[in-house]
């Protein structure tokens, strides 16, 4: 008796199946798969950083995307939908459909128990293969912490954070300087 090898899923089939999708998928090897809602402090996290990145870009050639806009890493093919995303000057897209970018500067991730050790490990090992990016951030949503990592020469990334609700956090691909206090509006971490 023989097994029935897997049936890998080509790109084009997850691109088809994925615009026709109510639910996000990542894709990476020929695999599919769902991802999973966010929880409330999750979901006001990234909401409050959104609505700081909108105010500080708004007069400068920088877009900022929130987590319905895909990444695609060219060099691992991994798609994938990180929490927020910024590119400066033209954005670059993979078709004339527009909802792949190619070409981000910082892409930033909410931490939570189900993604945390994908965001810090493999998620980053493939997106440090992005020419274009310049930085990562990791914000935790069970503390006032923001971890950023900020390339540095060739493949050198120097690690950050900012700690405490009083604290600030330089963005410095962008030159934003975002408040804790502003991010983690609205968040009672003893409720979670």
């Amino acid at each position: 008796m023989s097994a029935i090898p897997k049936t890998k899923t080509t790109v084009e089939e997850y691109l088809e199946i994925e615009r026709n999708s109510d639910e996000k998928h990542e894709y990476f090897n020929g695999e599919i798969f769902a991802m999973s809602g966010a929880k409330r402090n999750h979901n006001v996290i990234a909401w409050n950083i959104g609505g700081e990145l909108r105010q500080k870009l708004k007069d400068r050639k920088c877009e900022a995307y929130p987590a319905d806009m895909r990444v695609f890493v060219p060099k691992t093919n991994l798609y994938t939908y990180p929490d927020l995303v910024v590119v400066c000057g033209e954005p670059k897209f993979q078709d004339n459909v527009f909802d792949t970018l190619l070409n981000p500067v910082l892409l930033i991730e909410v931490l939570s128990d189900s993604t945390e050790s994908y965001d810090r490990g493999k998620k980053f090992q493939h997106y440090r293969s992005i020419e274009s990016l310049q930085e990562y951030v990791l914000v935790s949503q069970d503390e006032a912490r923001i971890e950023k990592y900020v390339r540095h020469g060739d493949g050198f990334w120097l690690l950050s954070e900012a700690v405490g609700i009083d604290s600030e956090i330089e963005f410095s691909s962008i030159e934003c300087l975002i408040k804790l206090s502003e991010v983690y509006d609205k968040i009672n971490f003893e409720n979670e």
